[in-house]
């Protein structure tokens, strides 16, 4: 139906999980829409991180800048501090070497696990917490980033510059400028982060052979 009746230009945004593989199956499903225009919902967990971050800090959310998501919506996402910023400086530094190990595992797992845990305290997900997210991901591709920040997104991972395998959906740190997202180029993957985004990838990778062995 939507491949029928969309136009070109629609935007589809995918929530429900497996949220990276179901944009991956749906943009298959679509072929008249370009595979650009599909994404899967990352925001959430890029503001989950945020706040992580901001209360270890003792800073508002909003100093805390370019601390995205990579990989799958699950529990091997990995949530970026060696990218991030809190006031202009880099967030490894503004913490101080003593919180490096906690950047480096309990900050993670805590983002990784932070939906199941909401589920286990209050018997239901946090519908609002994801309006939000939605909200912030739609806002984005509208109005598009500035100032030098980026956000994450669950992406077609085609012709990235990060070693990800193509047709994946894979949340990387994009830009976006008139509707339209754009990797950004030049980060460092350091051998921490390249084992983190590459569990991902291969759980991705699962996923894909599971859901096109059955459709």
């Amino acid at each position: 139906m939507l491949n029928r009746v969309a136009k070109p230009t629609t935007k589809i945004i995918v929530v429900g999980n497996p949220a990276n593989t179901n944009a991956l199956i749906c943009s298959h499903a679509a072929p008249n829409i370009p595979n650009k225009n599909f994404s899967a919902l990352t925001r959430l967990d890029q503001n989950r991180a945020v706040n992580q971050i901001a209360q270890r800090a003792r800073c508002k959310v909003t100093d805390v800048k370019n601390l995205v998501i990579w990989g799958n919506h699950s529990k091997t996402q990995f949530p970026d501090s060696f990218s991030a910023s809190v006031n202009g400086r880099p967030v490894r530094e503004e913490l101080g070497n003593d919180e490096h190990a906690w950047l480096d595992s309990e900050f993670i797992s805590r983002v990784q696990n932070r939906g199941a845990e909401i589920i286990s305290q209050l018997g239901k997900s946090s519908a609002a917490s994801a309006a939000n997210a939605i909200c912030d991901h739609v806002r984005d591709l509208h109005h598009g980033t500035k100032d030098g920040r980026c956000v994450s997104m669950a992406v077609v991972s085609d012709g990235n510059p990060y070693g990800i395998p193509d047709n994946l959906v894979y949340s990387f740190p994009v830009t976006i400028t008139d509707g339209e997202w754009s990797f950004v180029p030049g980060l460092k993957i350091n051998e921490f982060m390249r084992a983190k985004l590459d569990e991902s990838t291969n759980e991705l990778i699962e996923e894909r052979a599971l859901a096109f062995e059955q459709h």
